[in-house]
């Protein structure tokens, strides 16, 4: 194999690589949900940022939604654990239905006609579709002094975070795909497990394009010889 030609296997090698470690597992997006809540006072509206992160913890992923501003608000002050939170998200692309998530009262008094705002709020989800998987806010709900007050976004917000997940017992279809042994899979019990999967894959075909473009040096030379 001629000099140009090694190169050219090498070179394949690396970009072979290099689109296996840029290939994404996730994807977060901070999104304006405009909701509409039904309080016991009347009608109203506040525009809030959502952002949705997942962190995968086994087979399963940890889904956090997070409120930048404060939505509906009380007449009255509401006073210390006095109101309690709790959410939908919908799922969408593979998955369907919805994931209920939930938090902490509040651990602070909340002035009278003051913006509510809401506590991270979190929930397990588990993965029993293979693909990509949407998280969209749903309706938010707010309990407090006997009263539920319920805001619900109009239309579809869109996604804050999209995950290519793998259902439980199932083969994964990502990029993060490597075998130990005949047909083994690493083990991957986190984001950052998920990386080194890749890393490591990436560098078996570094290193397996690299070894051969040497052994064939080698024997190039030790035909001439």
């Amino acid at each position: 194999m001629s000099y140009h030609k090694r190169s050219a296997v090498l070179a394949s090698a690396l970009a072979g690589s290099a689109v296996l470690m840029a290939a994404p597992a996730a994807r977060a997006e901070v999104v304006d949900v405009n909701y509409q809540c039904k309080t016991p006072i009347g009608d109203k509206s506040a525009v809030s940022p959502i952002d949705i992160k997942g962190v995968r913890s086994g087979s399963n992923y940890k889904i956090t939604m997070s409120w930048q501003k404060g939505v509906s608000s009380s007449p009255v002050e509401l006073g210390k654990g006095a109101m309690s939170p709790s959410a939908t998200i919908k799922l969408g692309g593979a998955e369907s239905g919805a994931l209920t998530v939930t938090g902490p009262a509040n651990q602070a008094a909340i002035p009278a006609n003051t913006p509510i705002k809401i506590n991270d709020l979190t929930g397990t989800y588990t993965p029993t579709k293979t693909g990509k998987v949407t998280f969209t806010a749903g309706v938010l709900t707010i309990k407090a002094l006997g009263t539920t007050t319920t805001c619900t976004p109009p239309g579809n917000p869109g996604p804050s975070l999209t995950l290519d997940v793998t259902a439980a017992g199932g083969r994964s279809t990502g990029a993060a795909r490597s075998g130990t042994g005949a047909g083994g899979r690493l083990p991957q019990t986190g984001p950052e497990d998920s990386a080194i999967a890749l890393g490591t894959l990436g560098g078996t075909v570094l290193l397996t394009g690299a070894a051969g473009a040497l052994w064939l040096t080698r024997r190039n030379q030790a035909v001439r010889r």
